[in-house]
């Protein structure tokens, strides 16, 4: 039986009693739309690529895109898989991949205005499931940034002589952006001042007055990414990689990986897994029951080398499909402890320079400072490393082995020579071991991160500096600074318990304990935390115990009840909390803290009482985060003092389109240019919005990731529509990326269209005109009524209700005056 077509007449869409007219409606008869530029969502093989302007052309009754041979080709095709379209020019438009990639096609779904390409992924490359080509990564706008944070406080005494202590201190963080580099610099000023009462010989009190004040730059440095080493570049002053040796200060040059390049699925450690599959199979990686990867491979031999990183240890179980619906399974057991790199991963770091500390009459030596981290197999990591100057030398080597179902473990050992001035060499070693499990079934995740002894001749790079001149560079009023640079570390304990407990919340471990050749005593402390929430309120425990050889222990508890007051007082939580500790004080807290203003305000109050002559004590901060900055104050009080405080941060962007004010800036950003409007307001951003230009900075972006910019369409001024209002940018780090909306600024008309003394045929293509460009399109409704949004005081509309000459016009849209008690402005339209 043959299957006849679906017909819709258009006549059914005439009015009873209507002669209204109706417009050739066949580019739509086949579910096609019209060509022209849409601004669409991309996948490939539904993964999400980008969100770009795309023009569109009709064929066979449907819309394909025009994408430039190159485009077709950056999406990661094989050199082989098609030689005609490897030949063609950049320029040259591929609408239908089909005709260079066998099985190719595009499919666009005009709804939910996305792209779909579709490519064999024997003809694609292999790239991880998250991977951003790094041709899309940008490296922003030229910029002059600043950032600043200026805190005032004061206290003094109620009691006894009532001294007066005032601190005033300015953070400034600059920096340039020109291209891929980044230069900046962090500098601070403090101002003490100290108003100690005196007393003469007889008697009389003295008022003793004491200002100090310092200007101090911490670091100036130039610093940008090698993206085809994975790298970042630094020139100045910098910190040294902390993973194999502990990180100090230095003035000079550094190349290292950085491993924020990295899809998210390539970072961390995660094992290869390797198998066979008989035909065109379906890959399934579960681990505890949760399925963490999917693929097709192809016949043959595969290796997935893109999982996200998992637990630091478990069994991966695999399941390979075939297409005849047999399956193979096998499982595959693993573990990690820090620092692991995946099969055939390298990691490195080289930094030269000189030595920098924060005392004077320290030692300040030149040196040149090596680390490598390869991973040799699924189960092994090989590291080592070497620091070199004039009177130290020290080499590390050591390897990391996964041990399956018993967790993983890591082994290394450091010897070093030490020079000092006028005295002896001295040699030493220092072992190091760590370990570390995962207990996925109970929710057990334990780290030993680990336990390291040295001998007596051990120094490592610090500590080599800053002992050598320790008569004149240490501050002998400080007494925990005084011991632990005097004297070198011994042995080193460090261990991480969490475990969760579902609905009963989870507990944590930390212990720690650090001792030191020629003291007695040793650094210790140990930590016991648990929380949990139900029915909304929050419940937390916390145990400490901390001992230094200079002081005396103190174990401390700590308890904190949180309760929603939403149903009386929305966004507010009352607070109870109990202190106690070994000494026998106890002090009872009740405060109220909550959100206001778009959660623009923070605040939070509180009343408490102690024993051990301390009384009644409380507390008041606010904090409000606005468009242009930070503002915040407290005043808190006991019985013996009174305490004030107030500041304010923020940062101050120079860019091509001006300058903007903003909150305090993180390291990546991006600028909102939402032009003439102002107060649009940023999603998950607190107090973020656009300026009194339609300007805002977004303080904080992930670099070399899709990052989302949305504005919240709410917040919109009444005159503006956006015809998108969300951005995708990919930064790359430090960068100033530009998130560029297009508004249409003007009035929200409903105008009346005639032509020739009739009505507009129904479903006529309708293009608003502004300046000689169309701005936005929309479609004529029934008796010639028209939507248009963003119109401004003169523009015209261009309207086309079929292919000939005489179906098309264009007129004026003549807007009525505004109506005080409408959202909407009127208007006539008459077309010629």
């Amino acid at each position: 039986m043959a299957e006849t077509e679906t017909y819709f007449n258009p006549q059914a869409l005439r009015m009873p009693g209507s002669n209204q007219s109706i417009a050739d409606l066949s580019t739509f008869e086949q579910g096609g739309q019209l060509p022209g530029h849409y601004r669409v969502d991309i996948f490939l093989n539904n993964n999400y690529l980008e969100t770009r302007d795309v023009e569109f052309v009709s064929h066979n009754n449907q819309l394909v895109p025009v994408l430039s041979a190159k485009y077709w080709r950056d999406l990661g095709l094989k050199p082989d898989a098609s030689a005609a379209l490897t030949a063609l020019p950049d320029d040259k438009t591929v609408s239908l991949p089909g005709e260079y990639i066998e099985n190719a096609s595009t499919r666009f779904n005009f709804n939910r205005m996305r792209l779909e390409l579709s490519i064999p992924q024997a003809a694609l490359k292999f790239r991880a499931q998250d991977y951003v080509n790094p041709e899309l990564w940008d490296q922003g706008m030229p910029a002059v940034l600043l950032n600043y944070g200026l805190n005032y406080n004061n206290s003094w005494q109620r009691q006894g002589d009532g001294g007066e202590y005032s601190n005033l201190f300015l953070r400034l963080d600059s920096g340039i952006n020109l291209g891929a580099w980044r230069l900046r610099n962090n500098s601070t000023f403090t101002r003490n001042t100290g108003d100690q009462p005196r007393y003469d010989e007889n008697g009389n009190r003295i008022s003793q007055k004491q200002v100090e004040t310092r200007w101090q730059s911490l670091n100036t440095y130039l610093q940008r990414d090698i993206q085809s080493l994975g790298s970042q570049f630094t020139l100045g002053d910098s910190y040294t990689p902390g993973d194999l040796f502990d990180s100090f200060a230095f003035r000079g040059v550094q190349m290292a990986t950085d491993d924020s390049q990295l899809p998210d699925s390539l970072r961390g450690f995660a094992p290869v897994v390797r198998g066979i599959a008989r035909s065109n199979a379906q890959v399934t990686v579960q681990q505890n029951g949760a399925v963490i990867y999917q693929t097709t491979v192809a016949p043959g031999a595969f290796e997935i080398r893109d999982l996200y990183p998992t637990a630091s240890s478990g069994n991966l179980d695999v399941t390979v499909r075939e297409t005849d619906g047999s399956e193979t399974k096998f499982v595959q057991p693993f573990s990690a402890v820090p620092g692991m790199q995946r099969d055939g991963r390298l990691r490195y770091a080289i930094t030269g320079g000189k030595y920098r500390s924060w005392s004077d009459d320290v030692r300040e030596p030149n040196f040149l400072q090596g680390t490598l981290q390869y991973g040799l197999t699924n189960s092994t990591t090989l590291y080592g490393g070497a620091i070199g100057s004039t009177d130290y030398k020290s080499g590390m080597i050591g390897f990391g082995q996964g041990l399956g179902t018993l967790g993983s473990v890591s082994l290394d050992v450091t010897h070093a020579n030490t020079q000092f001035d006028n005295g002896p060499t001295r040699s030493g070693q220092s072992y190091r071991a760590q370990y570390a499990k995962d207990i996925l079934q109970s929710g057990t995740s334990f780290v030993l991160a680990g336990y390291r002894y040295s001998t007596s001749g051990f120094y490592d790079f610090t500590e080599a500096n800053e002992l050598l001149l320790r008569g004149t560079s240490l501050n002998d009023d400080d007494e925990l600074d005084y011991w632990r640079r005097t004297h070198n570390k011994r042995s080193r304990m460090q261990a991480q318990v969490t475990q969760r407990m579902g609905d009963y919340g989870s507990l944590s471990l930390t212990a720690y304990q650090q001792d030191y050749w020629g003291e007695s005593g040793n650094e210790r402390t140990f930590m016991l935390g648990y929380g949990f929430s139900y029915a909304g309120i929050s419940y937390s425990l916390n145990l400490s115990d901390t001992r230094y050889p200079t002081s005396e222990p103190n174990r401390s508890l700590y308890f904190n009840v949180s309760i929603p007051l939403d149903k009386w007082l929305a966004g507010n939580r009352a607070n109870y909390s109990l202190y106690t500790d070994n000494n026998n004080r106890v002090r009872n807290q009740v405060g109220l803290s909550g959100l206001a203003l778009d959660n623009r305000l923070s605040y939070s109050a509180s009343e408490g009482y102690a024993n051990k002559g301390e009384g009644n004590s409380g507390n008041l901060n606010a904090e409000y985060r606005g468009t242009y900055g930070n503002v915040n104050g407290g005043y808190s009080y006991n019985r013996n003092s009174q305490f004030v405080s107030a500041g304010v941060s923020g940062g101050i962007v120079a860019h091509p389109y001006g300058l903007t004010l903003s909150q305090p800036l993180g390291d990546t950003m991006a600028l909102v240019r939402v032009p003439e409007a102002n107060g649009v307001g940023v999603k998950n951003q607190r107090g973020v919005s656009t300026d009194w230009r339609g300007y805002a900075v977004v303080p904080y972006l992930t670099p070399y990731r899709k990052n989302g910019v949305s504005l919240r369409t709410e917040t919109l001024p009444e005159n503006v529509d956006l015809e998108d209002a969300v951005k995708t940018v990919i930064p790359t780090r430090g960068a100033l990326v530009l998130a560029d909306y297009k508004a249409n600024v003007g009035a929200r008309v409903l105008a009346n269209v005639t032509h020739q003394g009739k009505p507009i045929p129904f479903g006529a293509t309708a293009s608003l005109v502004v300046d000689g460009k169309t701005t936005s399109s929309s479609f004529v409704g029934d008796n010639g009524d028209l939507y248009l949004s963003g119109v401004p005081e003169k523009s015209q509309v261009q309207i086309q209700w079929g292919k000939g000459a005489d179906q098309q016009c264009r007129g004026d849209v003549a807007l009525k005056p505004a109506d005080a008690n409408s959202r909407f402005r009127s208007a006539d339209i008459l077309c010629r």
